[in-house]
């Protein structure tokens, strides 16, 4: 089982940057591709960024193609997502997911383990 922690969510002007942080419990945390996803007042939780359990291979959500960017480092249990020129769109409740399979994946129900969320707000 792996618990999931997010942190570094906050208040940004549109255009400004964040980092958002999970931290996973446990020793098995590089037998987890990981994801990113986020839920904005009244929508679906959607995908944003999601990595295989190695780094190796990542994938992205159109809206934030070349804006973010998500990485890991298995040694210290954690996945990162660096968010640049940040968007009032961007606005949502954002979530870490550990599914225990090699490969990434893009949709909510490939994802067992989940965090409570960080809220990120972005205004113009």
């Amino acid at each position: 089982q792996v618990q999931l922690i997010e942190s570094g969510g906050g208040l940004v002007q549109a255009g400004g940057s964040l980092r958002l942080v999970c931290a996973a419990s446990g020793r098995t945390f590089s037998r987890y591709a990981m994801g990113w996803f986020r839920q904005a007042p009244g929508k679906e939780r959607e995908f944003v960024a999601t990595i295989r359990r190695d780094g190796a291979i990542t994938s992205y959500a159109d809206s934030v193609k070349g804006r973010f960017t998500i990485s890991r480092v298995n040694a210290k249990n954690t996945v990162y997502l660096q968010m640049n020129s940040l968007k009032p769109e961007d606005t949502a409740n954002y979530y870490c997911a550990a599914r225990g399979f090699r490969v990434e994946a893009k949709t909510v129900n490939d994802y067992t383990y989940w965090g409570q969320g960080t809220q990120v707000t972005v205004y113009s």
